[in-house]
């Protein structure tokens, strides 16, 4: 499964505009998990409106978090199957810092 991406690793260049092409059952599964974190969300903000009992509401606000978590792991895994190991095939080896910086804003 190929999967094309950008290169382009100059910092100054915002990362809105580069691309990675995903298959679509990459695409079908994370908007999938994406939009159960939303009807999380608004499942958690229905609880406030109601007044639910505050563990109530920490309990589905730590569902949505491991929910998001997940889908973080799922895409972080593909990012690293796929882009990061094209481009160290290749040569490019500007892609492990990328990855590196990428992680440690992850895990702040």
């Amino acid at each position: 499964m190929e999967m094309n991406h950008d290169t382009r690793l100059d910092p100054e260049e915002n990362s809105n505009h580069r691309k990675k092409e995903r298959t679509q059952e990459e695409r079908k599964a994370l908007i999938h998990r994406l939009n159960r974190i939303e009807g999380q969300i608004r499942g958690i903000r229905n609880m406030v409106e109601q007044d639910a009992y505050c563990p109530d509401i920490l309990t589905q606000v730590a569902a949505a978090s491991a929910a998001l978590s997940s889908f973080t792991r799922m895409l972080l895994g593909a990012h690293i199957r796929t882009c990061v190991a094209e481009d160290i095939r290749a040569g490019n080896d500007g892609r492990i810092e990328e990855l590196v910086e990428m992680l440690q804003k992850l895990m702040k």
